[in-house]
């Protein structure tokens, strides 16, 4: 291996660091982190080589037939685990999968993003985002079991004596710095139990990567305080779920943000305009991929801050796109009905891939809707244009199923295969007979 190459960096930084372990992971179609640990005496043939696993064993990866595939981790993401220490002190890498005949894998949610990402290149831009990632942390029961009782009794922004909810939350905010995604905000959020962390703008793939690593982190640290972080977008009735506002822009290789214009209105460029457009366009085809779950349309609901109607604004948080008032390099959009149970690659992917399509077609927007769109009746939102998002995960799955967008951008493994996963996930669900139908209905049937 030559001297002065990124896996030569990554072999010495793990040896004067003491690293005695690397965990090069990965995700599966639906968002969970695969992870094999390997000791750091097998790390330069990882690096060059990659690390064989059995994609049969991996949801949506591939059949009995196909199943030998390789993970070869990525030498940029290395990072020492904070949380980890002496003899068990680990680094972490992200992975690229790879099929058994050496090209990379068509059903590796992040090979989607990529080339979502080298499109939006050939027309000079990189894709930022920045997450605002929610969650909930909650009690464990005498046998160590979840629980959705909360940890705490806090509301929004409120400053508590340090209880161990903010003890977690700024503890992963100190690993998150340390591994260097800069978490620039924490805050107890609205509802008993949940907070938020906002990670700096990156480009798409890193902000993805970071995501994967932060979801480590919270359950990692709430579980060393004797608590359960989930990120189950509505895991309490009657209070706020759990979202992760995402954050968009397109920066040139220079520095500027092509979403900027101090001539335009609001200073919003003509790009940006278009972009939107795509975004709203596309946001009942892609709301199977940003809001994934059966339990994401319980959060999806009108009341409680979450977005429910496809509209944008500029101050109105009731909108399901908002533009935030900072501009110059700071001029944005930020998309507000996905959640953090989703895979974060493609999430980014099918928001990308609207707004790029937007700017091919050159789409314009509707005008902004200031009111409270929730105040307004179902007649009145006709009137002005104002369609909703999907009701539950079967609409959305026909609305994902008939995007041609989708599926050219997903590629033909993934969107099979991710519908044939979330028609499954309905269908085991619409059969469940819930405990509402047997309190009200039981009783007087």
């Amino acid at each position: 291996m030559a001297e002065d190459t990124p896996e030569r960096r990554v072999l010495t930084a793990a040896k004067e660091q003491k690293v005695h372990f690397v965990q090069l992971q990965f995700m599966d179609l639906l968002g969970f982190v695969k992870t094999v640990s390997i000791p750091t005496s097998k790390l330069e043939r990882a690096l060059e080589e990659g690390v064989v696993f059995d994609g049969s064993s991996v949801v949506g990866y591939a059949t009995i037939e196909e199943s030998d595939m390789r993970a070869r981790p990525v030498p940029e993401t290395f990072r020492v685990l904070p949380w980890t220490r002496d003899d068990l002190r680990t680094g972490g890498m992200v992975c690229n999968v790879y099929d058994a005949r050496g090209g990379r894998f068509a059903g590796d949610p992040r090979y989607v993003l990529e080339r979502v990402m080298a499109k939006a290149r050939e027309r000079g831009w990189v894709p930022h985002t920045g997450p605002e990632y929610e969650f909930f942390l909650f009690r464990r029961d005498a046998d160590g079991r979840p629980t959705n009782i909360p940890g705490d009794r806090g509301r929004y922004f409120e400053l508590l004596p340090m209880d161990t909810g903010e003890s977690v939350r700024k503890r992963v905010c100190l690993y998150a710095n340390e591994m260097g995604f800069d978490a620039e905000a924490s805050h107890h959020e609205v509802a008993p139990g949940q907070h938020e962390i906002d990670l700096r703008y990156a480009d798409a793939v890193t902000s993805a990567d970071r995501v994967l690593s932060l979801k480590h982190a919270i359950r990692t640290v709430a579980l060393e305080h004797g608590l359960h972080a989930t990120f189950m977008p509505k895991p309490i009735f009657g209070v706020n779920g759990s979202g992760m506002h995402v954050h968009q822009s397109l920066i040139t290789p220079e520095g500027d943000n092509v979403f900027h214009d101090p001539a335009a209105r609001d200073e919003l460029s003509e790009t940006m305009l278009h972009y939107l457009a795509g975004i709203l366009k596309r946001a009942r085809e892609n709301c199977a991929i940003l809001a994934s779950w059966v339990n994401s349309y319980k959060r999806l609901v009108p009341g409680y801050e979450a977005p429910v109607y496809i509209c944008w604004a500029n101050k109105n948080r009731s909108a399901l796109v908002r533009i935030p008032a900072g501009r110059g390099v700071s001029t944005r959009m930020e998309v507000r009905n996905p959640d953090p149970a989703g895979n974060p690659y493609l999430q980014y992917a099918s928001m990308i891939a609207a707004g790029l399509d937007g700017i091919e077609h050159r789409l314009d927007p509707p005008e902004p809707v200031e009111q409270d769109i929730y105040s307004l009746t179902p007649m009145e939102r006709r009137k002005i244009g104002i369609a909703s998002l999907p009701g539950n995960l079967e609409e959305a799955i026909g609305e994902l199923e008939g995007s041609s967008l989708l599926k050219e951008t997903l590629g033909s493994h993934v969107f099979n295969h991710y519908l044939h996963l979330k028609r499954k996930e309905w269908d085991d669900y619409r059969i469940r007979v819930t405990d509402y139908e047997l309190e009200t209905l039981l009783p007087i049937l």
